[in-house]
């Protein structure tokens, strides 16, 4: 066997061992494996979140400009009606 060939076979056993390690190693590639998961789990809960601002801004945005989304508004969370209106409540068994 010549020089070059010892080196390459020397030097594809350490690559390979280093890979086995770094499987096998708590803090190599599961770790990577387990972060990255964590990463893309944030971008998803990130994506979620800006649409519920989104949406959120698009009713702040209503409520100051369009009285009829006001009234909506005050009449379904603070149950107000106006005078000479009557309010049935149907509760279901």
């Amino acid at each position: 066997m010549t020089a070059r060939r010892k080196f390459l076979v020397v030097a594809v056993g350490v690559a390979g061992a280093l890979s086995l390690l770094s499987v096998a190693d708590a803090k190599g590639f599961r770790r990577y494996m387990s972060l990255r998961q964590d990463v893309d789990s944030l971008h998803e809960r990130n994506r979620t979140l800006a649409e519920q601002n989104e949406a959120l801004r698009e009713e702040i945005n209503a409520l100051r400009k369009d009285p009829a989304a006001l009234e909506r508004a005050v009449r379904e969370e603070l149950g107000y009606v106006k005078p000479g209106e009557m309010v049935f409540h149907l509760e279901s068994p």
